[in-house]
């Protein structure tokens, strides 16, 4: 296993793969800027801003999944706002919980009966304080 969030894991295997590409995490100080009259604003360190990453997901029924359940599972991790622990590689990322705000979908390509084959999505998630 690579990692997991919540009930879903990122894995490989021989016969299945559902992995991330392009993970993403940023991390921000929060700053806030005085005016002062007749001189250069103040600045004043407020704290820390919440942390963002993002990564992106294939899904192939040529690699053991389907594309429209695993998309459907990620539009309910939206509905639902639940915040859920990531783990990637046994460490947890970041210091708190993490939710997903928004995800976009590619439905890349099709069989002559209209069944997606295959299908990129693309997460953004945010730590939840």
């Amino acid at each position: 296993m690579i990692g997991a969030w919540g009930n879903v894991t990122f894995f490989v295997t021989e016969k299945e793969m559902r992995i991330f590409n392009s993970f993403k995490v940023t991390e921000a100080g929060k700053w806030s800027k005085h005016d002062i009259h007749g001189r250069k604003q103040k600045a004043e360190y407020i704290g820390m801003e919440a942390g963002k990453l993002s990564f992106t997901m294939c899904f192939s029924a040529f690699h053991g999944v389907n594309p429209r359940k695993e998309m459907d599972k990620f539009l309910k991790y939206v509905r639902d706002g639940e915040a859920r622990t990531l783990v990637i590689g046994n460490k947890r990322v970041g210091v708190g919980k993490w939710y997903i705000p928004t995800v976009s979908e590619d439905w890349n390509y099709f069989d002559n009966k209209g069944n997606l084959l295959s299908a990129t999505i693309n997460v953004t998630m945010e730590e939840y304080v």
